[in-house]
């Protein structure tokens, strides 16, 4: 039983995660809609009590591997690597989702070339939640990969998606917009609701969310929500200072949505994809060899099409990065008072397995 909805923030249900299954029904019980049809509704219902999350991890971090070189000794994917403290961006996601969705329920896509370095990490996971796609082929290809596996185990639960390689400081604050958000999609199950993080400058690096009108709460427990304007990826600086005097918001990546409603969508804007993931994905009599499924970025070529489908949650109180530069890294570190391990750690040290026993301590 989920915890997810229950409005701590700490994924705790009766003062401790998964004890007490009565007073998560209780708590799910309080946001439920009136009238659900019986039968029709059931799986659904059913479905949605076991909310899903979806970890991105096919990212080849060309942009940073001259410093994850420098931390490593090679060129690895910053998810991969340790690039503060003691955990990857990787494990970091995981350990931060752990308190809202169980292991069981947690799928990661990954890249095959990739697996040497991801295995270590997600030992904490079941080895039928690793998906493995052959290679990276953008965020499209990579999520609609994911979506349509989960698709197989459970069509009608939420789900939320989740980035692997981004900085994320007070991680109980995160947690309770997560929730949040997935209050808001169990009142309005047709549409996707977005995390959007209130900028605390203008970042011409980003994605930015343009909000429009509010949206008028459908429950008492629904939280603030705007319906989506527009979709600007990496702005001019000009544009970022007016995106954010206008009351934009940089975009997370993070998302909720329902399993059979988003590959609704994604049948009608871009039925050809779906097909071609469908027969490349698994033994297919038609099947299409990985490399050839095009490119296709999930914001941009998607999203971005449908501000109709959209809703945005506005996100305040957590010192949210994406990483995406060395600079941006520093800048972070510096706001935290810490020194770049790069300048003072051996190669190899940041990603170097830690024993088992020490993950198990961590994880108990």
């Amino acid at each position: 039983m989920s915890p997810w909805l229950d409005g701590r923030g700490d994924g705790s249900v009766g003062g401790a995660p998964y004890k007490n299954r009565i007073d998560s029904v209780c708590q799910w019980v309080r946001y439920l809609p009136m009238n659900p049809s019986p039968r029709a509704e059931r799986a659904t219902y059913q479905e949605s009590l076991e909310p899903w999350a979806l970890v991105l991890a096919g990212g080849d971090g060309t942009r940073l591997q001259a410093l994850t070189q420098a931390i490593a000794g090679a060129p690895i994917p910053k998810q991969y690597c340790r690039i503060a403290g003691d955990r990857s961006l990787l494990e970091a996601t995981l350990n931060r989702i752990a308190p809202l969705v169980p292991p069981e329920r947690t799928l990661i896509v990954v890249n095959r070339p990739h697996l040497p370095l991801a295995q270590p990490q997600l030992l904490g996971l079941p080895p039928e939640n690793v998906l493995v796609q052959p290679e990276n082929r953008d965020t499209g290809p990579g999520l609609l990969f994911g979506l349509l596996r989960l698709a197989e185990r459970a069509p009608r639960a939420h789900v939320a998606v989740f980035p692997s390689d981004h900085f994320v400081g007070e991680e109980g604050t995160f947690r309770t917009h997560v929730e949040r958000a997935a209050r808001l999609v169990w009142h309005l199950p047709e549409k996707i609701a977005l995390l959007g993080i209130r900028p605390t400058h203008a970042e011409p690096g980003f994605g930015y969310i343009e909000i429009a009108h509010p949206v008028t709460p459908p429950h008492p427990s629904a939280p603030e929500a705007f319906h989506v304007g527009a979709f600007r990826e990496k702005p001019t600086l000009a544009v970022a200072r007016r995106l954010v005097r206008c009351g934009g918001l940089w975009n997370s990546f993070v998302m909720i949505f329902r399993v059979d409603r988003m590959l609704g969508l994604l049948r009608r804007r871009r039925w050809a994809d779906v097909e071609r993931m469908r027969m490349a994905s698994r033994p297919h009599p038609h099947a299409v060899d990985y490399a050839d499924v095009p490119r296709w970025n999930f914001s941009t070529e998607f999203l971005s099409r449908i501000p109709d489908e959209l809703l945005v949650v506005p996100v305040e109180g957590i010192n949210w990065n994406d990483w995406g530069t060395q600079e941006a890294i520093e800048r972070t570190l510096a706001l935290l008072k810490l020194e770049p391990q790069w300048r003072r750690l051996p190669p190899r040290a940041a990603v170097e397995p830690r024993p088992a026993a020490a993950r198990a301590v961590e994880r108990g």
